[in-house]
């Protein structure tokens, strides 16, 4: 990982971490050791993104002026606590398969010869992210019973 990709998946991962709705999400303590519950919910958030249909995506990026490759980025940050997650009872180990194949998926379009699948167009286009939006709305329906989730409300510290 360049250092460009590695500062900017910092700053995404405490502008999710912040964006939760906990009293001490923004604290050392809740940045650099958060409980299964939060871990959980930021899994789940993640997922809520990545489920979502491309427009609602599109604008939501737009309102916090992001760009399209943080939805990854974020879901690879979530996806690295959810073998953790199985181990403390917070997630059922039946979708861990389905968050293996978006973890491929999304690593399969990475890439400089792929710059094209990371446009805000390709969100309703491409493949790859049609087939992410499918397994990440399966993993959503098998936790909570739907997959339609509120995006999560973050805070962008630049």
């Amino acid at each position: 990982m360049n250092v460009l990709n590695e500062v900017r998946m910092n700053v995404l991962s405490q502008t999710f971490v912040c964006g939760l709705r906990q009293a001490d999400a923004c604290d050392d303590r809740g940045v650099e050791n958060p409980g299964p519950l939060f871990r959980r919910r930021l899994l789940l958030e993640s997922l809520a993104v990545l489920a979502a249909d491309a427009p609602s995506q599109v604008a939501w990026l737009a309102k916090h002026d992001l760009v399209t490759d943080e939805i990854a980025l974020n879901f690879d940050h979530a996806f690295g606590m959810a073998e953790a997650l199985v181990g403390e009872g917070q997630l059922g180990r039946g979708v861990l398969p389905d968050l293996r194949e978006i973890d491929a998926v999304l690593s399969e379009m990475s890439g400089a010869e792929n710059a094209g699948r990371w446009t805000r167009d390709a969100l309703s286009a491409d493949e790859g992210w049609s087939q992410a939006r499918r397994l990440a709305r399966r993993v959503l329906i098998a936790e909570l019973g739907e997959w339609q989730q509120p995006f999560p409300e973050i805070s962008v510290i630049r």
